[in-house]
């Protein structure tokens, strides 16, 4: 298939723009750096009702308890690279053409929310709600998982709010291809990059936000302008994932929504048809995009953990592709069809950004050992 040129600039990895110093509140700065934009000054001000159709005057409560929701143990813990961290206690990003901030309450820690923009409040909150699993008490499935593991029980005291996200599943595995033996600074900057090809929708706090790029839109970016831009041998991945789901019958976006009604292993041979997907981020995928709420991405954080805690029979062995199974099997044995959530507090809880929060007890990684720079769960070679 024959890619043409971008029809904005690309600015490699690494080689971020200056941002503006901080604005006092949150709000949408009217820059403007394109001419389809620059055009919009030259229509008449928009009406009072339209215009609160396009943002929310205020912060809103979301009805999520802090124990429900957790945004610093959610956003930065390797999920998702686009949510910027734009306040205290306070992350942005972009939701398809919403353009939304949320923070927790200064006195209550509840979480509330802010539209910057969006072409409808009603599905921006829809958006948001659905992004965030809101139909899943995470307060309920944990407390199941704390009556089979008082390890469990006891860290769950100390990282409350640890939520598992239902990302776009396209925007998800773009990620998740990013991530192939990287940290999440790097990670950032390439998905930033990739970001940057979709609709501009404004700028909060310095940062400038977009529309996740249709694959339309990701398809006009060639391989060698993506390794210019530092994606290295990632950027053979992206592109043959991008040409294998433009040929999908019913479209891949479709296609790869379609996953959520199959079951794990299904998906999982699925994902894995696609250019640089092998079994550990399709496990990714699956977890944060495709309600497969059981899946395991077996990592050599996590193998340690099932080492260390579910099958210490087999400490000191060497993980395969065999053992990868055997551990995801062990995980879903004790923790049940949400397995995946359970996996994910026990990650968290291994990153040393997290360990101030744990007593010394619970510790898994001695103070004088060197860690490696933290990452994704896929990150993480096996």
């Amino acid at each position: 298939m024959k890619r043409g040129r971008p029809q904005k600039p690309l600015i490699p990895v690494g080689k971020s723009p200056p941002r503006p110093p901080p604005t006092p509140p949150p709000t949408l700065l009217k820059t403007f750096t394109s001419k389809k934009l620059r055009k919009t000054l030259l229509k008449p001000p928009i009406t009072a009702h339209e215009k609160a159709t396009t943002i929310t005057t205020t912060w809103a409560p979301l009805d999520l308890a802090q124990s429900e929701l957790s945004l610093p143990l959610t956003f930065p813990t390797g999920q998702t690279f686009r949510w910027k961290q734009t306040g205290p206690l306070q992350y942005t990003g972009t939701l398809g053409p919403h353009l939304i901030s949320l923070k927790h309450h200064h006195e209550n820690a509840g979480v509330y929310y802010y539209i910057h923009r969006t072409p409808s409040q009603s599905a921006a909150k829809l958006a948001l709600r659905d992004f965030l699993n809101v139909d899943i008490s995470l307060a309920g499935v944990w407390a199941g998982f704390s009556l089979s593991d008082s390890r469990f029980a006891e860290l769950a005291t100390h990282l409350q709010g640890a939520r598992v996200l239902r990302q776009d599943p396209l925007e998800c595995l773009i990620q998740f291809l990013c991530s192939s033996n990287n940290n999440i600074a790097r990670i950032t900057k390439m998905v930033d990059f990739v970001s940057s090809l979709g609709d501009y929708l404004g700028n909060v706090e310095g940062f400038d936000f977009h529309e996740f790029p249709s694959l339309e839109q990701l398809a006009v970016v060639t391989e060698q302008q993506l390794r210019n831009a530092g994606f290295g041998y990632r950027a053979k991945y992206i592109v043959g994932t991008v040409d294998s789901l433009q040929l999908k019958p019913e479209g891949g976006a479709k296609w790869l929504s379609s996953l959520r009604k199959l079951d794990l292993q299904v998906v999982i041979d699925a994902l894995c048809t696609l250019s640089g997907v092998g079994p550990k981020v399709a496990a990714c995928i699956a977890l944060f995009s495709l309600d497969q709420h059981q899946a395991i991405p077996v990592d050599t954080h996590v193998w340690q953990i099932a080492t260390r805690h579910l099958l210490p029979e087999l400490a000191g062995a060497r993980l395969t592709p065999k053992l990868c199974g055997q551990v995801a099997d062990a995980f879903v044995s004790k923790y049940g069809k949400y397995a995946g959530w359970a996996q994910t507090l026990l990650f968290i809880a291994e990153l040393p950004s997290q360990k101030s929060r744990l007593p010394s007890s619970l510790w898994t990684v001695k103070e004088n050992k060197s860690v490696k720079e933290e990452g994704s769960q896929a990150d993480s070679g096996t």
